[in-house]
């Protein structure tokens, strides 16, 4: 490892890779223990060095955003972390609606900017906690909304580093999956294609919408967002309600009381203490109404 570190640094800076580094800083639920190194790259030059020194060494690399949908086990991870945001995250807004975006951009800082240049579309993602990266292989989506609606293409990189441009009706995007998802590609970047409206008219929206998710749910605490995939014909936080699982809690980890759907850090919970909670709450719908909950939060080291 120590190697491969020193190999880092010379691509990215010694100021860029960070060893043993704690994932509770770097995911929106604050858990999770040390990976092995997270590195933490400025440009699609190096990127694209550091998924080729990873797999030439054969090493597992793992890439995070924001650290949304996730949750890191307390034994942390033995990988290395690559870390797209701030850092790789432009937006550039064509005047025919086009959007040129980097991967490490938020959803928040897209749909203001698309905003701002009187571009409709992207409101339904103004709200949701993550980067286009993760937006693109979880095809993201709230309020009917989802990413494959305003999808022109993505540009990723193959395990072994090799650059690939899909078309949207490539992506094979359904719900809460992609075919970059299965096939393992680094999201680079994304080409957006959205529709002419007033500023003014976006704004409510968008106002609306965040107003929605205020009221709803448990944004004081972390979380890592919906806990669950809907299942079919069913909503996640009814089943959890009705089973009588709102306010279940261990350790630290508890069934949000402001809305079923989400598992929130309490209070100083641990990754274990979360997979407990979601366990019960599977056991206590499946026994109760024969439906399986799909958790929707990525889980690793685990």
């Amino acid at each position: 490892m120590q190697e491969l570190v020193e190999k880092l640094e010379r691509i990215v800076g010694v100021d860029n890779v960070l060893v043993n580094e704690p994932m509770s800083a770097h995911t929106t639920f604050k858990i999770g223990g040390p990976a092995d190194a997270m590195v933490v790259p400025h440009a699609l030059d190096e990127i694209l060095k550091v998924v080729r020194l990873c797999h030439n060494n054969e090493v597992e690399l793992r890439i995070i955003g924001c650290g949304s949908d996730l949750l890191v086990s307390d034994a942390g991870l033995r990988c290395v972390v690559m870390k797209i945001a701030d850092n790789f995250a432009g937006i550039r807004v064509l005047d025919d609606g086009t959007v040129m975006v980097q991967a490490g951009a938020t959803n928040a800082a897209v749909a203001e900017a698309v905003c701002e240049a009187g571009f409709a579309g992207y409101e339904f993602a103004c709200g949701i906690p993550g980067t286009i990266g993760g937006a693109a292989i979880m095809n993201a989506g709230a309020y009917d909304g989802c990413f494959a609606d305003v999808a022109e293409s993505v540009n990723c990189l193959t395990p072994d580093g090799h650059v690939v441009c899909l078309q949207s009706s490539e992506a094979e995007w359904g719900y809460r999956q992609s075919l970059m998802d299965r096939a393992g590609l680094v999201v680079l970047t994304a080409v957006l294609k959205l529709t002419p409206d007033s500023p003014e008219a976006i704004r409510a929206r968008m106002d609306e919408l965040n107003q929605r998710r205020a009221d709803k749910q448990p944004l004081e605490l972390p979380s890592a967002g919906s806990t669950f995939k809907r299942p079919e014909g069913y909503f996640a936080g009814k089943l959890i309600q009705d089973a009588g699982m709102q306010g279940h809690r261990v350790g630290g980890a508890e069934v949000s009381r402001k809305h079923a759907g989400f598992i929130v850090n309490a209070d100083g919970a641990t990754a274990s203490d979360v997979r407990q909670v979601i366990a019960d709450v599977q056991d206590a719908v499946r026994t109760q109404f024969g439906v399986e909950l799909e958790p929707e939060v990525r889980m690793w080291g685990f």
